[in-house]
């Protein structure tokens, strides 16, 4: 589509869309992106970064990274920070329905020429060990009591049930456990609808998938040997997924709950009813907030669940202890999510409640929230890409605070599920993946058509679309041997 002509190129990587666009915008919206993936966002992303311009107590400016497409309420890829203290607001379509939909990294001692023999033996033993698909019911059993214990407490909870090993939280985003969850601010259809996920990919653009890196696709060695990535055609674990039915019935609850006092309440009239909010500092702000927190806890319990039985479906296929296979975290980064975190805005430190939907959180170098066997190197991102291309590790650069230490988290679609299930057909897309070298399994061949290649934009422009801007810059791509898909 061409490009809207009110939108400005400012460089090679940003465009800005001026608050004189439409009325009630506060601060201008900008898009991160070369000229192809910005000339490839759908109409609406234009118009939903710059509702999202309109929120109360914005500061700074509404953003969309390079994989930015359509959503509910922001575009995803949308970025927005507000002012608590001046009634900036929180909005569950700045966060999301899969709140905390995340990605977690895994290396291992194994190499490409050990397991590609072994890759139909390995896919299905993960592909048992871990439900997948719409509805699937996790392999954890607990009571709703132990399910309101376990979103106040995340992958704390799993770890302290001996369902992984303290080095995890560490390597986790918040230390696996955002604090201030508060399990009496959810309903009862939240966990009657979570509490037997735990453990659970689900479906959609979800996957769980076996990766090599190759020596020419290191690109900062250093910094890779850092991470652990230090053999020639090493194997990773990578897998994408996030609060299931959990966090949806969550934002759902809230959005209901915003709609009713939103303007009758706060007087707060918004362009677009799917940007509902209130302000942080209200009582239901607040509730929600405590809310999302529970959400973002079970995501990290859910992933920490689901590394737990890989590494036994790991141990199984080849012999050896988790320990003996090196089977250590790198990182879990998180997507969906709202934070209270301190800026620089306007040259003042600011506590402003950060957006991120479809966004990944990319601190710098010695900054505050980072593990401290990361802190003199960066926050690593996690960017995945589709099942047939490849996904990426990077680094956090100091020339993000722009975007609030932001940055993509995919490659992004660029065509709606609908139109990749009528351009491809799920057994074909499976029988050719299979030729190519990539062993795939499924719970759904609609499901996997949907997430085509061809659906999804280039995984390797969206990156350099991130380095050039100054939002993280790679370490390693990965390129797959074989997919679990929701």
């Amino acid at each position: 589509m061409a490009i809207p002509a009110k939108v400005r190129r400012l460089s090679e990587t940003l465009w800005e869309i001026a608050p004189s666009y439409k009325a009630g915008m506060k601060v201008p919206a900008r898009i991160i992106g070369t000229r192809k993936l910005v000339e490839s966002m759908d109409d609406a992303v234009f118009e939903q970064v710059t509702n999202v311009a309109t929120l109360p107590g914005i500061v700074g400016h509404a953003y969309c990274m390079p994989d930015g497409h359509s959503g509910y309420g922001f575009p995803i890829g949308g970025v927005a920070a507000t002012d608590p203290a001046r009634g900036g607001v929180i909005s569950p379509g700045g966060i999301g329905f899969d709140i905390n939909c995340g990605m977690r990294l895994i290396r291992t001692n194994l190499t490409a020429e050990e397991v590609a023999p072994r890759i139909k033996e390995l896919i299905n033993t993960l592909f048992e060990s871990v439900p997948s698909g719409v509805g699937s019911r996790g392999a954890l059993k607990i009571s709703k009591q132990q399910f309101l214990e376990l979103v106040e407490q995340g992958s704390r909870w799993c770890v302290r049930h001996g369902y992984g090993w303290p080095e995890d939280l560490e390597l986790t985003e918040e230390v696996g456990c955002i604090e201030g969850a508060d399990a009496s601010s959810i309903s009862t259809k939240a966990v009657d609808r979570g509490f037997n996920q735990v453990g659970t990919l689900g479906s959609g653009n979800h996957y769980l998938e076996v990766q090599v890196v190759r020596p020419e696709n290191v690109f900062d060695s250093e910094a890779a040997a850092r991470f652990g990535l230090n053999i020639p055609n090493q194997i990773v674990v990578m897998f994408h997924c996030g609060s299931r039915g959990f966090g949806h019935q969550v934002a759902t609850d809230y959005l209901k709950l915003f709609l009713s006092v939103m303007q009758k309440k706060y007087g707060i009239k918004m362009r677009d009813r799917e940007l509902a909010c209130a302000p942080l500092n209200s009582p239901e702000g607040r509730d929600y907030f405590a809310a999302m927190k529970c959400a973002l806890n079970m995501a990290f319990a859910n992933r920490q669940i689901i590394l737990h039985n890989v590494r036994k479906a790991f141990s199984r296929v080849f012999g050896r202890s988790a320990e003996e296979l090196g089977m250590h975290m790198i990182y879990d980064v998180s997507h969906n999510t709202a934070k209270l975190e301190r800026h620089l805005i306007d040259d003042r430190e600011m506590e402003v409640l950060v957006h991120r939907k479809g966004a990944t959180r990319a601190f710098a170098r010695g900054m505050e929230d980072l593990p401290p066997r990361y802190k003199d190197l960066g926050q690593p991102v996690i960017i995945g890409g589709s099942m047939e291309t490849g996904s990426y590790l990077l680094l956090g650069s100091g020339e993000g605070q722009q975007t609030f230490f932001s940055t993509a988290h995919g490659s992004g679609r660029r065509m709606s599920r609908t139109k990749a299930r009528k351009t491809w057909k799920g057994e074909k897309l499976l029988r050719e993946l299979k030729h190519r070298g990539i062993y795939v399994r499924t719970a759904s061949l609609k499901g996997l058509a949907e997430e085509a290649g061809g659906a999804y934009k280039d995984i390797d422009e969206v990156v350099a679309a991130t380095t050039r801007a100054g939002l993280s810059k790679p370490v390693a791509r990965f390129v797959p041997l074989g997919n679990v898909k929701g």
